[in-house]
């Protein structure tokens, strides 16, 4: 006889798939289909979800005049943000800005383009095959890509010693930044 394999409905409750489902949003998303997903009822994820808004974790939204939930921008900035402080010294984060902009010039250089909207000019100008396009599109993602790393290493590197400070268990946490 076969054993079968657990679902996650046994390890965890209703609110905490709520909670998981919601981590893995990356666009508004229907109460009802966030429910079907954590395999809860539509009030219970209701419920958890109307929790996550007030702690700022998710946005209430709608979709098609439907309540719908998206993840918190403005937290998952500053948890990046904060991630790579936790994880990377100033120096660390310092080294990687110059490799990402070192990375972002060598793609300028590679296509003749002084910035991502240069390039993307360059689809409407130039004749380029199918195929040059699909390649164009993944260098296009690319560099959106490293331009947000890039920022979320400026915004790290501007916060670092704040961030330190106020983690650091002497530090006083009315302290400096009212």
């Amino acid at each position: 006889m076969a054993e079968s394999t657990p679902s996650w409905t046994d390890d965890t409750s209703g609110r905490e798939r709520v909670r998981h489902v919601a981590e893995t949003l990356t666009e508004p998303t229907p109460v009802g289909e966030i429910a079907e997903r954590a395999e809860v009822s539509r009030a219970t994820a209701a419920d958890e979800l109307q929790g996550l808004a007030s702690d700022d974790w998710v946005t209430e939204t709608t979709v098609d005049g439907t309540q719908a939930y998206d993840l918190n921008p403005v937290r998952l900035l500053f948890d990046e943000v904060t991630d790579l402080i936790d994880d990377h010294s100033r120096e660390e984060l310092e080294q990687r800005l110059a490799e990402l902009k070192t990375e972002q010039e060598e793609v300028a250089a590679e296509y003749d383009a002084t910035s991502l909207a240069a390039f993307r000019e360059q689809l409407a100008t130039e004749e380029l095959s199918a195929a040059e396009l699909r390649e164009r599109r993944n260098v296009i993602e690319t560099w959106e890509a490293i331009n947000t790393e890039i920022g979320l290493v400026k915004h790290a590197l501007q916060l670092y010693d704040d961030v330190v400070e106020l983690a650091s268990p002497q530090t006083d946490s009315s302290s400096t930044l009212a």
